[in-house]
Parts: C-alpha cells; structure tokens; sequence
C-alpha cells in the first residue's frame, strides 16, 4: 500500500513536543514494521533527513508552511487535497488532529484532546474559530479516529456524538533514554541547576492549560507552611498567554527559589527527572500527559491532577491533587516533600505503572487503524 502521512510536527532540530514525540515515535516504529509498504510523508517545510525512517518513506514538501489558521486552511483543504486527488493514496494519516474535507481517501485522525471546548478562554480567537469549525467536520469525515486516552475517547463521543466503535485508543509512551540515574549524576544535577539542594520538578510549555499559575502559588504557600530549602525548577518554552504567568512569578515571596530553565535537551531532562524530590505536573485538563510516565521510568515520585486523562494515565502511581485549588496542590507538595517513605512508594508503584505503555504496541495499534482504513 502507499501511505500518505502528515509529518506538519516533525520539526527540524531538537524541537519535539507532545503530539511531535507522538509523530516521531510511532511513525519510526510502523515504518521499520512495514518495510513492504510506502509512506509519503507530506512536510511543510524543508525537513530534517533523520526523519526519513526507512528506504520505503517518500518525501514531499507542500506550500506553503501551515502555522497559521488561514495556512492550515490553504495546507490541508489546498495543497493536501491536490496532492491526495493526484496520488490517491491507500489512506491518509494524520497524527496531530488534522485533516483535509476535500478528499475521498480514506482518513485515520489522531485526536490528542478537546480542550479548547472546554477551555476556549485559553486559545486564540482566530486558531478557536478554526477549531470548533473544522474538528467536528475533521471527526466526522474520518475513516478511523484514534484517542490517545479513554478519557479523550469518551469526550469525543459525548462532544460530538461520534460512535464509540469508531474510535480506537492508542498511548503515548516514553522513550528508552528515559532512564534513573546513578547518585552521582543526581548530585551534579541539583548543582547544576539547584544550587545543589532538592527540587521539585515542573515540565511542559509555558501556556495557560499547564496551570503553573497555581503551581507557583501553591508552592509559596508550600515554602511559607514549611520553610523547606526545596527549590521548584520549571522546564520548557514559553509558549502562549504566558503573561499570567510572569505576573504570578514576580509576585512570589519564594521567587528567588524558583528557577524557569527554559526548553532543555532530552538529555538534560532525563537528568532533571531522576534527580528531583518529585515531578510536580498539575494541568487542569490534559489529553494524555507524557511528563507523568516520563518521569515515573526516570524514578520520580509524582504529583498531578486528579482530572482528565491523568488518573488513567497515572495509574494508582501518583498523588492527585485538585488543580484548581492551590490548598490542595500545595498539600500535596508537603506530603510528598516530607516523606521519603511516601516518595519511595511512588517511585516503587510507578516502575509498575510504565510497564503499561511501550512505542512499538502504538505503533503496530496505529498501524492496526491505517489497515482498517484502508479495508473500508
């Protein structure tokens, strides 16, 4: 079969995120799996070689590049829908929620999550418009529609009406780098980066769905109740509506314990994982939440959400704690922080958590749909 592939979010450079990890991890995987079939991987700019997977993957450059609504617009329902009536592909997948209406091949939609409905405050007006127009139409015209969790499953279908059979689930995992490390690289770490004391962990991008509004006041009030030398390290890009944010940060009375790194190397991260005191991922909603189970095979006790898809996502492998209420984050924090006991049995509970996930059954599950697709 030939394939035609979405590859928008497979960026040049070290700049993978959430649905880019996604996209990378099991389109690697499928490609190597399916060494008899072919994927047109269709690009919008000029694309990193290392993302040609195998001698079976063709690359395409589509314009123009789509990073903006009016582009996602000409991108997909222009130059994918031409591409598509020319070629006639077997299938066309998309991994980042995507797609085009003006084609009849059959389409496998990955749906990361709906939190714009839900949260449509914390989105662009232009990018909400496109949005709430086009991803009904998106779910609707697939062939196959994939979650990458029951929670974002079961709000798929309770949003928009889709039949449940219609949609499949498949998980995000963590990479094999992501790994513990010896006390050595421990100790250099909290150097590095904590002035050699204990920290407490956030990592994600800077945006208002990632709640750090709360983290950064919740963990003033943690400082205040307890007087801890613990440091909280806040790791990522500054993404958008950052502003409340910022303004939080210089009001806090513990601000000089508090140290925004920016987007690190996943070296680096690996490193940041195993050498807190506790991963602190607290968003109030999240379609999967990659940074739960990375840090878990890193060996870090956690602390998120106990809404969305973080529960399932967790397991019974972190503490919960309420996002929206900075008492209860902060609690959270004080029990964690103060207990290496409570911590060890995170970490223990946590190892068994990750067994759940693995890159190589998404990709084959993901693969699974595509075939689906294309049967008709």
């Amino acid at each position: 079969m030939h394939i035609a592939v979405n590859v928008r979010f497979l960026l040049p450079g070290d700049k993978l995120e959430g649905i880019g990890r996604f996209t990378f991890e099991t389109l690697r995987r499928m490609v190597q799996q399916q060494p008899e079939h072919t994927f047109h991987f269709l690009f919008d700019r000029a694309f990193d070689e290392r993302y040609l997977f195998g001698p079976n993957v063709v690359p395409h450059v589509l314009q123009p590049p789509a990073r903006h609504p009016l582009l996602w617009v000409a991108w997909f329902e222009g130059a994918v829908a031409r591409w598509l009536r020319k070629h006639r592909p077997a299938v066309f997948l998309s991994p980042d929620g995507y797609t085009t209406l003006r084609t009849r091949v059959p389409r496998v939609t990955v749906l990361h999550d709906l939190a714009f409905e839900h949260f449509p405050q914390d989105v662009d007006r232009l990018v909400l418009r496109y949005y709430r127009y086009f991803t009904p139409r998106f779910a609707n015209a697939s062939a196959r529609l994939v979650a990458v969790s029951e929670a974002t499953r079961r709000d798929i279908v309770q949003t928009y009406g889709i039949p449940e059979e219609k949609i499949s689930v498949v998980y995000n995992a963590v990479d094999a780098h992501f790994q513990p490390q010896p006390p050595t690289v421990q100790q250099a770490t909290r150097e590095r980066y904590a002035a050699g004391k204990d920290y407490l962990l956030f990592v994600g991008a800077l945006q208002p769905r990632k709640n750090l509004v709360n983290l950064l006041r919740a963990f003033d009030a943690f400082k205040v109740v307890t007087s801890s030398p613990v440091k909280l390290l806040v790791v990522g890009r500054t993404a958008w509506k950052a502003g409340p944010i910022f303004d939080v940060y210089q009001q806090l009375r513990y601000r000089q314990d508090v140290h925004l790194t920016g987007r690190v190397t996943d070296a680096e991260l690996v490193e940041l994982y195993a050498a807190a005191l506790a991963t602190c991922y607290v968003p109030y909603f999240e379609g999967f939440g990659i940074p739960v189970i990375e840090a878990q095979t890193c060996h870090s006790p956690v602390i998120t959400s106990n809404c969305s898809s973080l529960p399932e996502v967790a397991g019974n492998a972190a503490h919960l704690v309420d996002p929206f209420s900075v008492a209860s984050i902060a609690e959270g924090l004080t029990q964690v922080a103060q207990s290496a006991e409570y911590r060890q049995q995170l970490v223990e509970q946590g190892q068994r958590n990750v067994q759940r996930f693995s890159w190589d059954t998404s990709a084959r599950q993901l693969w699974a749909e595509v075939v689906r697709a294309a049967r008709g």
